[in-house]
């Protein structure tokens, strides 16, 4: 079993736009002191910063739980939001639900869950229509992807 060498909860608050990659830019900052290498933080900063947006773009508020262990790096995104109605057309690359406004600011091109998918080796999506969501994914230490 992995052992768990970090774990640090962080508090995401929807339609603040302002405070948008924070959340991705401290996982990055946290990894990159650990020594890390390159591509697996990159993976893991592309998974967290699209996992933080869909929050901030869709939700009420949301929680970021990083771990870290010996053997991976765990995300887990749990938001208070609208839901997802239909999983599998949200993983289309492509498909939106964002406003004019949202995309006007650049955001909202239909990449976030499939980027995040992509990224991760493991990875779990569920989603309750009016309850919220909540993404799971590994990025293996191991991994070459």
């Amino acid at each position: 079993m992995a052992e768990e060498l970090l774990r640090k909860t962080f508090e995401i608050r929807g339609r603040d736009f302002d405070k948008a990659g924070e959340t991705a830019g401290g996982i990055k900052e946290i990894l990159t002191e650990i020594g890390v290498g390159s591509s697996l933080i990159h993976r893991a900063v592309v998974i967290a910063f699209e996992a933080e947006m869909n929050v901030v773009m869709y939700a009420a508020e949301g929680t970021f739980t990083f771990v870290f262990t010996d053997e991976e790096i765990k995300l887990e995104i749990a938001d208070k939001g609208p839901g997802i109605e239909d999983l599998d057309l949200a993983l289309t690359e492509g498909f939106t639900t964002a406003t004019d406004k949202m995309r006007e600011m650049g955001f909202g091109f239909g990449m976030g869950l499939p980027n995040i998918k992509k990224n991760a080796d493991v990875f779990n999506i569920e989603s309750e229509v009016g309850a919220g969501t909540t993404v799971s994914a590994t990025v293996r230490l191991d991994s070459s992807a």
